[in-house]
């Protein structure tokens, strides 16, 4: 039997059952590979717009820029393989909000093919002119057009949704108001746009299609996570992404589309300005500025137990966790999702806590998990749950680092998005969980690294009130002068779990004198030498 008959066959097999009732990338590269098997003469670029011919995939905005498709090929395939491929390409969204052709990649990101594979196909046709419309511009403007006459019932973008399984998806439903540019269209157009640029300038032409969409979507992370990947897979999307866009043409590009709109009264079309401007930042702000935030309904989380309270919008501070338990850093979406729901079951049922603690989590497969999130109040750092964020890092860093991707995700991304979005005041303050009570969290290594960090503070002062901090180091490794109320003191920082402090001109046997500090606990200072005294808590 023929080789190429001998793969078909067996990819057939498998492809009848899992694709057929699965919407995961991996199924329609499986798709892909088996319409390769029998076409094996074909160049990638054949075989993209062999693709898109089979799907009825043609617009006037396609014809401009790509041409038509009298010269595309009529790919060989079995007919459930075309049925397939034709449901999977089309978007299309229900009044019900569901959408369709939108797949489930393995880095937990939700991609419409549509306009992946237009992207992609005019950077094979070294069309670079048409990247930007056809996978980001014209979508953005039309879903733009229609928020205008749709405010009430629209988002401008970005609309996430959720998936029926996590493990075997089969149904998208929006989570939100819909958009005509939802969050899986433009995640498809960052996609088209990043593989497009890549082989309108490389070798990759020589490649199949089904090889380079594997080494894109399939990447999976060993241990030292990102740090140690290839640059082009999907997990480094928006790194590529800031790399290679120039956003002041794009937007340039959707000004342009919008003077040719007819039928706009002076009204709609200074709304529509408006809507542009707000939204084009914003869009810049979710895809460019901040990390990829993977949400609640995403991971699978279960619903909140009660009813939250909120946050007061800026947050001062700034609280970096580790989890301790998980102890290993998780290097996929899959295995941090697993996680999330672990930590929340265990926080919900042995806790007895409405929800996960923590407002974020960071995993080392280069998402930030949504746990309580920017609005709700958290359960991460006594007495101060309502004035900061809790960010926590999936694993046990108490003699080892989370890897550098990871770090620099939440020291510079997050911050960058927090501080961008109103979430966290321009001037916060960086702490590890230990300032605030007594705990080893976010573990000694870890400690020490954030240490380094922009806004980490050592002491903080409430008005005349004051706050004794532990820091791991050599006995009486720092001293500081405070004041307390009137007192001046100097605070010595010890590795050891109780404080010593110097007072100045103290005698020796004094009385024990009683302090209130911030945290509403009493502190007896006992003399037992010149300027040296034990701080103890009752």
């Amino acid at each position: 039997m023929d080789w190429h008959l001998r793969l078909l066959l067996s990819l057939l097999v498998v492809f009848a059952a899992e694709a057929t009732t699965t919407k995961h990338m991996k199924d329609f590269i499986r798709a892909v590979e088996s319409i390769e098997a029998v076409n094996p003469d074909l160049q990638m670029l054949d075989v993209v717009k062999g693709l898109r011919k089979a799907a009825g995939f043609e617009t006037n905005l396609i014809k401009q820029y790509l041409g038509d498709l009298s010269d595309a090929h009529d790919l060989v395939s079995d007919p459930s393989v075309t049925s397939y491929v034709n449901e999977v390409i089309n978007h299309s969204l229900s009044e019900l909000g569901k959408e369709k052709g939108v797949v489930l990649t393995l880095d937990g990101s939700n991609v419409a093919l549509a306009p992946m594979l237009l992207g992609l196909e005019a950077g094979l046709q070294s069309t670079v002119q048409g990247l930007y419309p056809l996978s980001l511009t014209h979508n953005l403007v039309a879903s733009f057009l229609h928020h205008v006459h749709n405010e009430q019932t629209t988002l401008s973008f970005g609309t996430k949704g959720f998936w029926d399984s996590i493990s075997s998806p089969k149904v998208y439903t929006l989570s939100d108001l819909p958009s005509l540019a939802t969050d899986a269209l433009i995640i498809g157009g960052i996609d088209g746009f990043i593989l497009g640029s890549e082989v309108s300038t490389s070798n990759h032409r020589e490649r199949s299609l089904s090889d380079l969409l594997k080494s894109y979507y399939s990447h999976q992370p060993d241990a030292a996570g990102l740090d140690a990947s290839p640059r082009l897979i999907s997990q480094k999307r928006r790194m590529n992404f800031k790399k290679l866009v120039s956003f002041s043409l794009l937007k340039s590009q959707m000004v342009q589309a919008l003077t040719v709109r007819p039928n706009l009264n002076e009204t709609e079309r200074k709304r529509l300005d408006d809507v542009i401007n707000e939204g084009f930042d914003q869009f810049v702000h979710v895809y460019a500025v901040c990390p990829n935030i993977i949400s609640r309904s995403q991971w699978g989380a279960a619903a909140f137990i009660g009813s939250p309270s909120y946050l007061s919008l800026p947050m001062p501070y700034l609280f970096i966790h580790h989890t301790y338990q998980p102890s290993k850093p998780c290097t996929t979406f899959d295995q941090c999702a697993s996680d999330m729901r672990s930590m929340q079951r265990y926080h919900q049922q042995t806790n007895g806590w409405s929800d996960i603690g923590y407002s974020f989590v960071a995993g080392s497969d280069g998402n930030l998990y949504e746990g309580r999130g920017w609005n709700w109040v958290g359960a991460h750092t006594y007495g101060y749950n309502s004035k900061g964020y809790g960010v926590s890092f999936i694993g046990d860093y108490t003699s080892t680092l989370p890897i550098k991707s990871a770090m620099d995700m939440v020291r510079y991304d997050f911050t960058s998005c927090a501080v961008n979005s109103g979430g966290l005041s321009s001037s916060y303050s960086l702490y590890g969980h230990r300032q605030a009570t007594s705990t080893d969290c976010p573990g000694n290594s870890f400690y020490r690294e954030i240490q380094t960090w922009e806004h980490y503070q050592v002491k903080r002062y409430t008005n005349d009130l004051w706050d004794l901090l532990y820091l791991p180091g050599s006995d009486f490794a720092e001293c500081i002068a405070i004041t307390v109320q009137t007192l001046t003191v100097s605070v010595c920082f010890s590795a050891l779990l109780y404080r010593v402090i110097c007072l100045e001109d103290c005698g020796i046997n004094n009385e024990c004198n009683h302090l209130i500090v911030s945290l509403e606990i009493s502190t007896c200072i006992t003399c037992i030498g010149h300027n040296k005294c034990i701080i103890n808590y009752f």
